[in-house]
């Protein structure tokens, strides 16, 4: 039976409302988390009005290491 763990990540948005984020930055720390075998399996923003979000949550999930 397969099992999985989860993870999640929290990004800090820029910007004087929220909302920006360092594309290139955001990329890295993905692309670190692929390397230790995470899967992204959910992305979403915690809007807080009219569009502007504070931070980026990324959930993810790998096989679970026995």
């Amino acid at each position: 039976m397969e099992q999985w763990e989860y993870k999640t990540m929290k990004y800090k948005t820029g910007g004087f409302l929220g909302g920006k984020v360092d594309t290139e930055e955001f990329e890295q720390e993905l692309n670190e988390y692929g390397l230790d075998g995470w899967e992204i399996v959910s992305c979403f923003d915690t809007s807080i009005s009219q569009g502007a979000s504070k931070d980026v949550i990324v959930v993810f999930k790998r096989r679970r290491q026995l």
